[in-house]
């Protein structure tokens, strides 16, 4: 590889001074909400050793997990005044965090204290190397850290969970027609003039989540343009009924002043945090779930929890425990607190409180592979990252349009534009040459995609967090979207202050491997189409560290290659799936765990199987849905009291 460089001392200062500007204008308003995250104490009560059954403070629902659907559930559980809520976050408020704010600084979150900083296994079918996964430590949690992209999935994904729930009660409401309801509930889009097509009517109007569209680059558009040219068709918006198939510059989770909109800055507001039954608590690590046992079927009675002097807390559940924690650290919880494979339990000593097998199972994520291509139109964001005393100069000058304007390359999720095709489209992959037998087809539906292709103006390693030679890049990638391989989140002890065991499984089936070829055979070709093609510099074919002779590989050095380069795109799901327990589910249609109907888990763990598409939406559709059936639940219990 190629030498790399380090940013000089003069340059750090450039970036230290222009990021003041940010930090002067966003931290003015912390006083605004740090008040409203009060002292554990007053909200819970503190364990005394040997004393298992002292007194503890009651809720009605306890949510475990600030992120982005517990930001959701404690703001719409406590509209009703007359439900308690507390809400337990393990990160701190990220309502005044710059990078949390700006959208284009979210990879300076990682591999901070605001990042659960996770690493999987070692992956024998990925070339036997561990993979980071960026998880964020933080209220609004993977909104914070996210490349921010509103999409959807296809339409057909929310029909085959219907199917999968093998016509459970509950099952049909989560249809697409039933879903998209709560979609729109969810969100406030804003329209541009730059995209006058999208049809405004199909689209959230009211609700308290912002989405719209912030920087376009100069290549973004000429992405769009080569991947028409090859075949590809241009359209308007891919978040809507008519399907997702084409490519269109990518909506985002951002409000009209460029700020990114995360879930605590959507659903946490100052009048939500003021309602005297909902109480948040931050740096509040959960360690376990309490059960009462003594009855026909487990009852969670509350949860337990520790801050950093490692002090515990207990907190008593008179309604509702909702795990909301995320595709790790729910399934990791349960097991913590004697839900799941009752073998795996009793070899770290854990009592079991319900023998669930598919607890931590059926891990899904979305793979990526990176192609790294030197700019000859020198059109890119490269210069944000600072690395050299000039960027460091741009930067500032960016970073002040920005502070006084909300707009400029700031405003970019990186991930600009996005395409959805399918690997057996025989106008992309003629059958002569991708016979149709090679591969399976992994789709939900015939007008469901099972790869994704993303433009980036600007290149990077290793999520960003390696530094590339000095110079002008964009890349293109391309995304396993209906991976086969599946894998497992397990305990390494019952300590639960260690991760847990992440393997992913990564590349264990051939046909993720075939289906990832024909994505990068796909974006070689938009590549070398116009006028894309036209940004590719030439010189770049000498720097052994980008990806300008990839079209020249056979198919198995491809494969080799996606094996070396495949990374996580950020979108575990499924360790806890909506499916009978039988077909190793965890949560009935209404999302309650199978034989505890009073625990329930809200997250992209409860996925029957990973969209076609990104996951932020999605979770944010499943927890309005099921702040209402939480909602309904607890209303019911009162009205059958009265």
């Amino acid at each position: 590889m190629p030498p790399t460089s380090r940013p000089s001392k003069a340059t750090l200062a450039a970036a230290s001074v222009a990021l003041l500007l940010v930090l002067r204008h966003f931290y003015r308003r912390k006083g605004t909400y740090a008040a409203l995250f009060g002292d554990p104490a007053k909200l819970a009560r503190r364990v005394k050793s040997g004393e298992d059954e002292y007194d503890f403070d009651e809720y009605d629902v306890v949510i475990v997990g600030g992120g982005t659907a517990g930001c959701v559930l404690a703001s719409r559980i406590s509209e009703d005044p007359k439900i308690r809520v507390l809400l337990l976050e393990a990160g701190p408020s990220s309502i005044a965090n710059p990078f949390a704010i700006v959208p284009a600084s979210y990879s300076k979150l990682m591999h901070t204290q605001h990042d659960w900083d996770l690493q999987t296994t070692s992956q024998p079918n990925a070339n036997s190397q561990a993979r980071y996964w960026p998880r964020a430590k933080l209220l609004g949690g993977c909104t914070c850290m996210n490349a921010m992209i509103f999409h959807i999935g296809a339409p057909e994904d929310y029909d085959e969970w219907v199917l999968l729930q093998k016509g459970q009660e509950g099952a049909s409401q989560w249809a697409f027609k039933e879903v998209d309801k709560y979609i729109r509930k969810f969100e406030k889009f804003t329209p541009s003039p730059e995209y006058p097509l999208v049809d405004a009517s199909l689209r959230g109007r009211s609700g308290p989540v912002h989405t719209g569209y912030g920087y376009a680059s100069y290549g973004t558009k000429k992405f769009i343009e080569a991947c028409a040219n090859a075949g590809i068709p241009a359209i308007s918006d891919l978040n809507t009924y008519k399907g997702t198939m084409g490519v269109s510059k990518v909506m985002t989770f951002i409000t009209p002043k460029g700020r990114r909109c995360t879930t605590q800055y959507a659903y946490l507001t100052a009048k939500v945090l003021a309602r005297p039954n909902l109480k948040v608590v931050t740096d509040a690590h959960v360690t376990r779930i309490l059960f009462e046992t003594s009855g026909p079927t487990p009852r969670a009675v509350g949860v337990e929890f520790t801050q950093k002097k490692g002090e515990k807390f207990r907190v008593k559940a008179r309604k509702e425990v909702v795990l909301a924690a995320g595709a790790v650290h729910s399934p990791h919880i349960m097991m913590l607190s004697g839900v799941g494979p009752a073998d795996h339990l009793k070899e770290h000593g854990i009592p079991v409180a319900a023998d669930l097998p598919g607890v931590g199972s059926h891990l899904m994520d979305h793979l990526v592979i990176d192609l790294n291509i030197q700019d000859k139109s020198k059109t890119g964001i490269g210069h944000l990252k600072g690395d050299t005393f000039l960027d460091g100069l741009k930067l500032m000058r960016e970073l002040f349009t920005y502070n006084m304007t909300g707009r400029g390359p700031l405003t970019t999720n990186v991930a600009e534009t996005i395409a959805f095709v399918r690997a057996t489209d025989p106008k992309l992959f003629p059958p002569e040459q991708y016979p149709t037998s090679q591969i399976e087809d992994t789709t939900s539906g015939p007008g469901a995609p099972d790869v994704e292709l993303f433009f980036t103006p600007t290149g990077y390693l290793e999520h960003g967090q390696a530094k590339m030679r000095p110079g002008y890049y964009f890349a293109v990638h391309g995304v396993l979207l209906r991976p086969t391989s599946t894998g497992t989140i397990r305990l390494k002890s019952r300590d639960p202050q260690e991760p847990p065991e992440i393997d992913p499984k990564y590349l264990s089936t051939s046909n993720d491997v075939a289906i990832l070829v024909r994505a990068a055979r796909l974006l070689t070709r938009i590549l070398h189409t116009e006028p894309l093609a036209s940004m590719v510099d030439p010189a770049g074919a000498e720097d052994a560290a980008l990806d300008h002779t990839f079209h020249d590989l056979d198919d198995a050095a491809v494969a080799e290659a996606i094996r070396r380069k495949a990374e996580t795109l950020y979108h575990p799901a499924c360790t806890a799936r909506m499916a009978p327990k039988e077909d190793g589910g965890v949560v009935d249609p209404f999302l309650r765990v199978h034989g505890i109907p009073n625990l329930r888990v809200v997250d992209a763990s409860v996925f029957p199987t990973i969209v076609s598409g990104h996951t932020a939406a999605p979770v944010l559709a499943v927890a309005e849905k099921a702040a209402e059936l939480i909602v309904d639940a607890i209303r019911a219990d009162r009205a059958a009291a009265h």
